[in-house]
C-alpha cells in the first residue's frame, strides 16, 4: 500500500461452535460498522474505488488453517483486499457447553481485527 489513510479496529467472538471464521468475520464487521468515508473517491487514484486497497490483519488464537480468508474478504464491499493472519486474540471459557449450538467444548474464540484502507 503506497498511502495508508484509515485504520479501523474491531473484535469478534464466536461464543458457541468454535468457528474461527465466524469470529474473524464479526471482528471485521465490528471494525467497519461505525465508519463512513464519503470523501474516499476524491483521494484515490483516478477517483475510482477500484484503486482502493484494503489490508486486513487478524489476530487469531487458534485454528489458523481453518480460517476462510475468502469469506472474510467478502465482508468488505470495495477495494482489493488482502488478509494477514497472526498470533493473538483469545480463547476463554463460555462457562457452558451447548451441543445444540455445535459446541465441541466450552471455549469462546475471540479475534481482533485491524482494517487498513488506502491505495
Amino acid at each position: 500500500m503506497e498511502k495508508l489513510m484509515f485504520i479501523e479496529t474491531g473484535m469478534g467472538i464466536d461464543v458457541h461452535g468454535q468457528n474461527i471464521t465466524t469470529a474473524a468475520i464479526r471482528a471485521v464487521k465490528n471494525a467497519i460498522h461505525f465508519n463512513s468515508m464519503p470523501g474516499i473517491r476524491s483521494v484515490l487514484p483516478d477517483n475510482s474505488l477500484d484503486n482502493m486497497r484494503v489490508h486486513v490483519k487478524l489476530a487469531v488464537p487458534c485454528d489458523k488453517e481453518k480460517l476462510d480468508t475468502d469469506a472474510v474478504k467478502e465482508v468488505l464491499p470495495y477495494g482489493k483486499v488482502t488478509v494477514e493472519i497472526m498470533d493473538g486474540g483469545m480463547l476463554t471459557t463460555s462457562g457452558i457447553v451447548l451441543e445444540e449450538k455445535g459446541d465441541k467444548n466450552d471455549l469462546m474464540y475471540i479475534v481482533v481485527a485491524s482494517v487498513e484502507v488506502g491505495y
